[in-house]
């Protein structure tokens, strides 16, 4: 399929690829970066939760916030066909601070309202579950599915959810950017 340009003088547009866990949100996000020939901001709380064993502090998710922000601030400069394509973005931790500690510090709420992307791009859960040390919660996928719809629209972002197995959820994302770009 193949990728629609955008004009070099337009403003940076900013993809995210975001759901629940084991959803193909890395692959879809670096599948697409190679296909805009662009940068893929990669997901800051892998690296962050390696040598926790899966025991987070709320601490530990503002961490995670403000590594995420910093990650996607030094790889802007590096972003190329006026696209930017994100592996998450910190809305995951709003969503698992929601989750695993009944809150969210002010910071992180308020920086998601002031901090838009252009297009979202929600990774169904029709994958089967990989087991990965730092995913949790195999069995709560539909729920997980329907905060971040929640979430989604509390922002009023404009997402497509992305549905298929292996090259057709690729072509399905990749012909959501496309038919995205088109319209603006």
């Amino acid at each position: 399929m193949p990728i629609k340009k955008i004009d070099v003088g337009k403003e940076l547009i900013k993809i995210a690829v975001v759901g629940p866990e084991s959803t193909g949100k890395s692959t879809m996000a670096q599948y697409l970066a190679k296909k805009f020939q662009t940068v893929c901001v990669p997901e800051y709380s892998r690296y962050y939760c390696q040598s926790l064993n899966n025991k987070y502090t709320l601490q530990d998710e503002v961490n995670m916030f403000y590594g995420q922000v910093a990650l996607e601030k030094a790889l802007l400069p590096l972003a190329k066909e006026n696209i930017l394509i994100c592996d998450t973005t910190f809305m995951t931790v709003k969503i698992w601070s929601d989750h695993l500690f009944k809150h969210t510090p002010k910071e992180v709420r308020d920086k998601i309202q002031q901090h838009p992307y252009d297009l979202y791009l929600l990774m169904d859960i029709d994958l089967p579950w990989q087991d990965d040390p730092l995913r949790d919660f195999p069995e709560q996928r539909e729920h997980f599915m329907e905060v971040w719809k929640t979430e989604l629209n509390a922002v009023n972002g404009q997402y497509h959810i992305i549905s298929g197995v292996g090259q057709q959820r690729l072509e399905n994302g990749l012909a959501a950017v496309n038919d995205f770009l088109t319209l603006i």
